[in-house]
């Protein structure tokens, strides 16, 4: 009967000590105190995801990623830069792709012909120029080796346009060894445009930091405009030119047919079919 007794008094505190975590329970049955040890009770525990999802874990700053990262980027570029070089004066905006490699767009114009020289020879005729510009590019600007070096590709959608005015040796135009009386031709003036409606180009340069958000950067290269197109007149386009060969005179020649001759001649000569890109300029980085 007492150990049933205390079967069933064991039970109940065993019983009632599942919110007791693991603490001895000690029971009296008359002059006996018996210490019992509570089992450990399972609980249930709901597993923490070992990974949560972080949407901009791994994300460069600045750099075009996704739908709504790319809208994001595009209204906060990386850099904005201006320049001033052979295709003219201008500015880009830049957009980083990843932590090497930049995305811009840009554009250059204006009159540059000084840069050139102001002026070209075409075989025997001295030309002044004056130059208009628009040169809207896009490229790419990778750092190979992550430092100040860069290497740049893109294409330009080249507007120029250069207005030429030939300049007289002495009495004459000599053009294919004939000369032609200045005073005869009156005054010879064109304009050249080259034929590429897109020109790809190619640079290499540095882009130094001088602070964290300011930079300077410099570039050498050239874009492929292609072969020329060239119209010239004649302010005496009707009137008769004596002309003089090493043979003797020639006759029947108009101001317009020496005009003729020299527009041939500037579109055999291609000038600046690979136009050189020399540009410098500064930088800054948001």
């Amino acid at each position: 009967m007492k150990l049933i007794k205390l079967t069933a008094i064991s039970a109940a505190v065993l019983a009632s000590s599942v919110a007791l975590a693991a603490e001895p329970v000690i029971v009296v049955d008359g002059n006996e105190a018996v210490v019992y040890e509570a089992e450990p009770v399972a609980v249930a525990y709901q597993a923490q995801p070992g990974y949560a999802y972080d949407a901009d874990a791994g994300v460069v700053g600045n750099t075009l990623g996704g739908t709504k990262g790319f809208f994001k980027q595009v209204v906060n570029p990386a850099s904005v830069s201006a320049e001033v070089g052979t295709l003219g004066y201008g500015a880009n905006i830049g957009w980083s792709l990843n932590e090497k490699t930049e995305l811009q767009a840009g554009w250059a114009g204006g009159d540059v012909a000084d840069l050139f020289g102001g002026d070209f020879d075409a075989n025997d005729i001295n030309y002044d120029v004056d130059s208009d510009f628009s040169n809207p590019y896009l490229g790419v600007q990778l750092r190979p080796t992550g430092n100040w070096f860069t290497m740049g590709a893109g294409i330009i959608v080249p507007d120029n346009d250069f207005d030429v005015t030939a300049n007289a040796n002495g009495p004459n135009f000599r053009i294919d060894n004939v000369d032609y009386n200045a005073s005869d031709v009156g005054t010879l003036s064109g304009t050249l445009e080259h034929r590429n409606k897109l020109a790809p180009y190619a640079t290499i340069g540095f882009r130094p930091n001088i602070t964290n958000n300011f930079g300077l950067f410099g570039e050498l290269g050239a874009a492929y405009m292609g072969k020329t197109n060239a119209t010239v007149t004649s302010s005496k386009a009707n009137g008769p030119v004596r002309a003089e060969s090493v043979d003797g005179p020639v006759l029947g020649v108009t101001g317009q047919d020496v005009a003729d001759k020299a527009k041939q001649q500037l579109e055999d000569k291609n000038w600046l079919e690979w136009m050189p890109i020399v540009k410098v300029g500064a930088t800054y980085r948001f």
